[in-house]
């Protein structure tokens, strides 16, 4: 399927700070933050089903399509090897996470829908890696792949700290064959973990590897507002997953307790932030978010 075509026009619905929701909100215990784990266990499937189908009652009272974005992403080679995964377990895992997001997908009633496959960053999602895009490539393969074999629509690279290791991910989904978004996380000051601006980080993919789309995770809409510069490149972020909290990633990090931020703060600057960002499309949420979090982005009611 062409990118065109994945995402053909309007909005799309997607989920919230999985992880936090499931740690603080349901009491579930995620070892190193892990989600995919549950996919393979009766009780931790069900309960994704009952978690992303708040998301699909968003997407059907928004009147928008649903994107169900695979919960893998830890399910790669240095966490699965602390989680106790070898190569074959991350691929069933991989695997089993594309099947039950697509069994989710087409259960939900949405009439537009998508699956996703989830990459995350090799390193900790808050700190710079300095990766090589070669080796980022030869990295990340193998999670890919298993999004492919499974018929995933497209992959999403999430809370990317620079572009080196997004452009090893785009590599590996070309050499897939699958079509790629790569979102970047930012710090406070609008600047991605390694420094760089979220505008150089995307000049850098494009002239090297294109993603199909871009996007901004993990940062709250009044953190990104301080990168948006009046340039051409912001026409070019579809994809939105902010955190709750105006908390730095630091500080987000030591909390022992889920800071769900000021809706109404969360809100109103993400609509102040789509005036700048007008393809904006794929809205959803990340840490300390959760469907009330999405809901209110949407504009509806918060689902039941």
């Amino acid at each position: 399927m062409e990118p065109s075509n994945v995402l053909d026009g309007g909005g799309w619905v997607t989920d919230g700070g999985l992880e936090t929701d499931l740690l603080f909100n349901h009491g579930v215990e995620l070892p190193e933050f892990a989600s995919f784990p549950l996919v393979e266990d009766d009780d931790g499937s069900a309960l994704l089903r009952t978690y992303y189908g708040e998301y699909a009652a968003i997407a059907t009272s928004a009147g928008v399509g649903l994107i169900v974005e695979t919960p893998t992403w830890r399910a790669n080679p240095d966490w699965g090897t602390v989680l106790g995964y070898d190569a074959r377990g991350l691929d069933r895992a991989n695997r089993a996470a594309v099947a039950l997001a697509r069994g989710i997908a087409d259960s939900a009633g949405v009439s537009r829908n998508r699956v996703s496959g989830v990459v995350g960053p090799r390193g900790d999602g808050y700190i710079a890696a300095g990766a090589d895009a070669d080796e980022a490539a030869d990295y990340h393969s193998a999670q890919v792949r298993s999004f492919a074999a499974e018929g995933a629509d497209l992959v999403h690279a999430m809370t990317m700290t620079e572009p080196a290791e997004a452009q090893g991910v785009v590599r590996a989904a070309r050499a897939a064959g699958l079509p790629v978004a790569i979102s970047f996380t930012v710090e406070t000051d609008g600047r991605l973990p390694d420094g760089s601006t979220l505008a150089d980080a995307i000049a850098a993919l494009e002239a090297a590897e294109p993603a199909d789309w871009y996007g901004v995770n993990c940062a709250h809409p009044t953190h990104v507002m301080g990168a948006l510069d009046g340039s051409e490149w912001q026409q070019k972020l579809v994809f939105f997953r902010p955190n709750a909290s105006t908390m730095s990633h630091e500080e987000l990090d030591a909390m022992e307790v889920l800071d769900s931020g000021d809706l109404d703060l969360l809100v109103d600057s993400a609509s102040t932030m789509r005036q700048h960002t007008p393809a904006l499309a794929v809205i959803g949420g990340c840490c300390g978010t959760d469907s009330r979090h999405v809901s209110a982005l949407w504009g509806v009611p918060a689902a039941e």
